[in-house]
């Protein structure tokens, strides 16, 4: 490494060539070094054939978007090596037909081979790294480029033990009253003004457009079901007044600000059983109140789960548990939207007067929205235009569907009569009353009766935010500033107190729009494995509280401008939650196991996995999952819905049970914390 680190503080590099062949590049990379006087003018023609003779005998682009030519002759002196990073990505015939960007020209006097041995086995090393790719592949200068070597040096250092530790240490029990808050405030306070900085680049402006009306549109549905369910009590604007002021406060001073806070099913389905109780009671003129009270109890539980470390029982949750509960949430959302476009289907042919264009027309926009989202969001794959161009598009890409569907509905389909996005139509609470909500006018008896369900509440919340700010943690999302579980979860505490004292709905983290939040932000990289699959992967993601608050602050200002919202048809949204769902289903190894029950034996992909456990084993560990899936999808749809957590942490004991069944190399290789290294560093 100090080699190449060498080479980089003598200047030995040149970025952003405009190359279109090998020859090119060569060229100006020679011209380069007979400008710094280590090449004479009349030995480069004789350079120049030795490096395309050895191209032409077998290409240098060795993957991972990388090419090492060489040549050595005695018209050097000593060895050099010059690194170039190319303008626009060329397919030099690399073996996992990644394009080429990054060029190592390896120059030298005969005989020299041997000492670029080790440079070559970093320049592996290096380039088989995610993170350091990307930090190249934006680096402006010098210091920029030793910055990136410098932190990969760091990232890679070994241990003081020598071993990877196995709980992160946001997730170790400190023993100590508010020990763990105050180290997830410790570890994510230096990274608070880069949180801005990190925000100011184009991505943040197609995640703020895609995620302000995937946010806004649950808001406005979730608050008109909240207001069928408890008479009015709670309804639209009081779940987007609470989307907006909640999203903002969390986006500014919360640890994880990837995370978006939304509303819940289990959540929903225990304020309508509770408005339910009340009813039983005798007492629904007083649910707001008794409701505060519910909530008031709730924000000191969670105060004192995080005080606790509580939050540290996390690190008992597997992949095995990640999978199973995004899957849920994603097919939820699959269902849902798939569900609300036959309700629209069949609430037209019910009718007395038979519409088709009613019908037709919001299929068309639904499915429409979501073949642009989704070609968009697939077009930096593409051949067509320019890389800048392609990743525009690919960013951009649901914001563009949304605004194109919306206008092929107002322009040519005027006369259709389409239903769209239900927005109150004032700033005011949805029935008679002030903002402000007494507890004290709830009978006195229920100042501690609500403990009860507040303890429910508090283990709701307590699991959907932890789970899914484990899930956006997740080491394959490649985030670099750490993890703040037991400060998040008094964040969050606290503003489910503040919500309660107005009317307003209580809000955890929405794990969907979440790993929506983190996929808007990533640098994506092609990635063709040894069976010809093509997928993406995640190596870079923008962690930024821009976004998160510019999301909610559009969203309160939404209240301005109503009759502009009033024009969205409900079935652009429809199509938009069919792509967050399907985008969130994607990269989820449960499902692609459950795929490997219909493909052909002879077709299945070559993964670590595959390679290291028998295919009835497999097939059995994805059976448990399935059926863990749908129990937990039976009680999510039934009344039964607020016991849901309850029956999530039963996943880490079924979890334990299930070892006893499975050898422990077959368990290590199917619920791994990440795939292995060796699955991207077979050509090192």
């Amino acid at each position: 490494m100090r080699f190449l680190k060498k080479a980089l503080l003598e200047g030995s590099f040149l970025l952003d060539i405009d190359a279109r062949d090998m020859r090119s590049i060569l060229r100006q990379t020679l011209s380069y070094v007979v400008a710094t006087g280590l090449l004479s003018e009349d030995k480069r023609d004789e350079v120049e054939d030795a490096l395309m003779e050895r191209e032409a005998w077998a290409s240098t682009a060795i993957g991972n978007a990388t090419a090492v030519p060489h040549a050595y002759l005695d018209a050097f002196k000593e060895p050099i090596i010059v690194f170039v990073r190319l303008a626009h990505p060329l397919n030099l015939g690399a073996p996992d037909q990644v394009p080429t960007q990054f060029v190592f020209v390896l120059l030298g006097p005969t005989g020299a081979a041997t000492r670029h041995l080790d440079a070559l086995a970093n320049i592996a090393r290096l380039m088989v790294d995610d993170e350091f790719r990307y930090e190249a592949g934006v680096a402006r200068t010098q210091l920029d480029l030793l910055g990136a070597v410098d932190q990969f040096v760091k990232r890679t250092a070994p241990s003081a033990v020598g071993v990877e530790k196995t709980v992160p240490q946001s997730l170790e029990y400190t023993g100590r009253l508010f020990g763990g808050l105050i180290q997830d405030i410790h570890r994510r306070w230096p990274w608070y003004a880069s949180d801005f900085r990190d925000g100011l680049h184009v991505k943040s402006v197609a995640s703020t457009l895609f995620l302000y009306f995937a946010c806004l549109a649950p808001a406005v549905t979730f608050g008109g079901i909240l207001a069928e369910l408890t008479n009015n009590e709670i309804g639209a604007i009081e779940m987007i007044i609470a989307s907006a002021f909640c999203g903002v406060a969390y986006a500014l001073f919360s640890g994880q600000p990837m995370v978006i806070l939304g509303g819940t099913g289990p959540l929903l389905i225990f304020t309508w059983m509770l408005y339910v109780l009340c009813v039983t009671l005798g007492i629904e003129d007083q649910f707001l109140e008794a409701r505060a009270w519910v909530g008031l109890w709730t924000a000191l539980l969670m105060l004192i789960l995080a005080a606790t470390d509580a939050s540290s029982l996390v690190r008992f949750f597997t992949r095995f548990t990640d999978e199973i509960f995004a899957a849920l949430i994603a097919i939820i959302f699959v269902y849902a939207s798939i569900e609300a476009m036959f309700r629209v289907v069949h609430g037209v042919y019910a009718q007395d007067e038979v519409s088709h264009d009613g019908a037709l027309v919001p299929l068309l926009l639904a499915a429409g929205t979501f073949y642009i989202a989704m070609s968009l969001s697939r077009f930096r794959r593409s051949r067509y235009l320019l890389p800048r161009m392609r990743e525009f598009l690919a960013d951009f890409g649901p914001a563009i569907a949304l605004g194109a569907m919306t206008a092929v509905a107002v322009m040519w389909f005027e006369d259709v009569e389409i239903i769209t996005l239900p927005v109150p139509d004032s700033i005011r609470p949805t029935t008679d009353r002030g903002w402000y909500v007494d507890p004290f006018q709830a009978p006195r008896w229920v100042w501690f009766a609500s403990l009860g369900p507040a303890v429910l509440v508090a283990v709701l919340a307590y699991v959907d935010q932890n789970i899914t700010a484990r899930l956006v943690n997740s080491r394959d999302h490649k985030l670099k500033k750490g993890e703040a579980y037991h400060y998040d979860l008094a964040i969050v505490g606290v503003l489910i107190g503040i919500c309660s004292l107005f009317g307003l709905p209580w809000l955890v983290a929405a794990t969907v729009r979440s790993l929506n939040h983190v996929h808007s932000l990533a640098t994506m990289e092609e990635v063709v494995s040894k069976g010809g699959d093509v997928h993406e992967r995640i190596i870079h993601v923008r962690e930024t509280r821009v976004t998160g608050t510019a999301i909610h602050l559009l969203i309160g200002l939404s209240v301005l401008a109503l009759p502009l919202l009033m024009s969205i048809p409900m079935a652009v949204l429809y199509g938009l939650f069919l792509f967050m769902g399907i985008v969130s289903l994607s990269g989820n190894q449960f499902i692609g196991r459950l795929g490997l029950w219909l493909t052909d034996p002879s077709l299945y992909p070559v993964t670590h996995y595959i390679r290291r456990v028998p295919m009835p084993t497999i097939h059995k560990f994805t059976l448990l999952q399935f059926g863990c899936l749908v129990v937990l999808g039976i009680v999510e749809i039934t009344p039964a819905g607020m016991l849901f957590p309850l029956i999530l942490l039963l996943l880490i004991p079924v979890r334990h049970i299930a070892a006893r069944y499975f050898a422990p190399e077959h368990l290590a290789a199917l619920d791994a914390e990440e795939d292995p290294d060796e699955e991207e560093t077979h050509w090192v």
